[in-house]
């Protein structure tokens, strides 16, 4: 056995020098051939390009140079010469023969440069003559410029206005012959740029495709070894590998044979071990999960602090709960109660988790929940919640054609419908309970009035119903109808609740009606304008018959017609008077 390990070891570290001597040789082919396109780009970038723009700046000087000499003439041509701008306009032109001797000078000088380095492959037989051409243009420009600038002195200074206009276009003719000379080395110059710019081209491309076969040889030759070390790799291996794949797939019933005695079979051994304890763990999990929240008991195991400690967040509340339920399950079996009650908690409670939502508990026939931190950190609990509500609603009507196959009758007994109460608050979260039991919970007052709201619904004959901060929190994201403004014990200050009618831009034409006629009766019903709130209200329900909200708040005029409210009426609801 020493004898193999010393022989894994040994084509392990086979594979690690291979690669390296590998990698060592790719990075210096990459070094050595970036260094030549670096020098090819620093003479390119440098030389090539420069000298082209010295040899167009020489071009712009020329033409300075005419101008400046015009306004010499100019000057000199005036009935009372200034001599003063005449020596500005000298200046001028004297500084723009000068640069044009340096342009000139410049260009060369990097053509020379580009000639001189052998490091580089260049045409030097074609920029030799360049160079010529330039020294030669620049020679010619300057005889010529010269004679001919002294004869057109002397012919202003002796007021010879024709003679000195003649020699003025000959300055022109030698201006234009020098810049066509220099376009067209320019061109010849353009010519060179375009074939530096195709080696830099070139040898990058080259140095890439070098790289690539080194690096694919590279890969070649460290496949190769890794499968003679795989050759080398016992049963016990493979088998530990499978055993790996069969818990990452999350099954953990299956455990490896231990066949050697070495290394390898003591871990296999302690990986049997470790997956006993997972079989263990997940049995834990699986269990807690029936009776909690997955969320809650995934969170408890991540943060256990949060259950000690108990924390005080903003969350929204839930409260279900099924109407009809006392009467329709007098005539059932045991067996056939808990068989409703099973499906329609599985029904009602899918929404709630494909939200994000945690169930806290079931209560009878009722279903609380809950959204927030720490164990849905979304930037937006109450819409959440909305959008569960909204969804077990509409498995309403699937649900009530399902009960009566599952209890074995053709009809139910009664009607059965859903009422939901939401809430958004502050609450406090955390283990709450006994030495010997604990449940981590909510508690406060926005889960007391999300139960309130829940009873609510059949006040005013609604299904979902939520206060005013939630309502602020879901702003313009579901359609929702103001209902009233309800005053629950134990809070001085009234608040609104509002009916979540449907998701955005999902009201028919007739709902839209609706809301429209009771927000108008409700302001007239606040206002005791009773007569005005009772016409809207009959609107309402013209719109939508049958809404329990307008209908309540009809039958409220009506007692009120029969006792007034009295002055201090604030146009809220008291739960106490439910």
């Amino acid at each position: 056995m020493p004898i193999f390990n010393q022989s894994i070891r040994r084509k392990i570290v086979g594979i690690a020098l291979g690669l390296i001597v590998l990698m060592l040789v790719t990075s210096i082919l990459s070094m050595v051939m970036s260094s030549q396109v670096g020098v090819l780009l620093d003479e390119l970038t440098n030389r090539y390009i420069p000298a082209y723009g010295d040899l167009a700046r020489a071009n712009i000087r020329s033409l300075e140079r005419s101008v400046a000499l015009r306004r010499m003439v100019m000057m000199k041509m005036q009935e009372a010469p200034d001599e003063e701008a005449y020596a500005a306009r000298l200046k001028e032109f004297e500084e723009a023969d000068r640069k044009i001797e340096a342009e000139t000078s410049d260009a060369r000088g990097h053509i020379n440069a580009i000639i001189d380095d052998t490091r580089t492959p260049s045409d030097n037989a074609a920029l030799a003559r360049i160079d010529t051409r330039i020294e030669t243009a620049v020679t010619e420009l300057r005889q010529g410029m010269n004679e001919a600038h002294a004869k057109l002195l002397k012919q202003i200074d002796a007021k010879q206005m024709p003679e000195a206009r003649g020699t003025l276009e000959h300055l022109d003719a030698l201006r234009d012959q020098f810049n066509q000379r220099i376009d067209g080395i320019r061109a010849d110059m353009l010519k060179q740029v375009y074939a530096s710019t195709s080696t830099v081209v070139s040898r990058q491309r080259k140095a890439i495709i070098i790289s690539g076969i080194v690096t694919i040889l590279a890969a070649v030759v460290g496949f190769a070894f890794a499968l003679l070390v795989s050759s080398g790799i016992t049963r016990p291996v493979r088998l530990l590998l499978a055993g790996t794949r069969e818990v990452e797939a999350g099954r953990f019933d299956k455990p490896i044979t231990v066949s050697t005695q070495d290394e390898i079979g003591e871990l296999a051994a302690a990986f049997n071990r470790m997956i006993e304890q997972l079989r263990h763990n997940e049995r834990i999990r699986e269990t807690f999960g029936r009776y909690i929240d997955p969320k809650v008991v995934q969170g408890l195991i991540d943060r256990p602090e949060v259950a000690i400690d108990g924390q005080r967040r903003v969350m929204t509340i839930m409260f279900c709960d099924m109407s009809g339920f006392t009467s329709m399950s007098e005539g059932m079996t045991p067996r056939g109660l808990v068989k409703v009650m099973n499906h329609y908690f599985t029904v009602m409670s899918a929404p709630v988790r494909s939200h994000r939502g945690v169930i806290d508990k079931y209560i009878g026939d009722a279903i609380m929940a809950y959204w927030g931190p720490p164990f849905i950190e979304e930037d937006e609990p109450a819409l959440f919640a909305c959008y569960a509500a909204i969804e077990m609603a509409d498995q309403v009507p699937a649900l009530q054609k399902q009960l009566p196959d599952l209890l074995g009758i053709r009809a139910m007994p009664g009607p059965c419908d859903l009422r939901i109460g939401i809430a958004t608050g502050e609450v406090l979260t955390g283990s709450i309970g006994s030495e010997l039991m604990m449940s981590f919970t909510v508690m406060g007052d926005a889960v007391n009035l999300a139960s309130r709201l829940e009873m609510v619904n059949k006040v005013y004959g609604t299904r979902i119903l939520i206060s005013q901060a939630t309502a602020d929190a879901i702003g313009s994201n579901l359609e929702l109808r103001e209902i009233d403004r309800l005053a629950v014990a134990g809070q001085n200050v009234p608040q609104a609740i509002f009916e979540v009618m449907s998701k955005v831009h999902g009201l028919s034409v007739p709902q839209e009606s609706l809301r429209t006629r009771y927000s108008e009766g409700l302001a007239a019903y606040r206002a005791q304008r009773f007569d005005d709130a009772r016409a809207a209200f009959n609107a309402a329900l013209e719109a939508v018959p049958g809404d329990g909200p307008s209908r309540t708040l009809l039958a409220r005029i009506a007692q009120f017609e029969s006792d007034p409210p009295g002055e201090e009426w604030d146009g809220a609801w008291r739960l106490e008077q439910k």
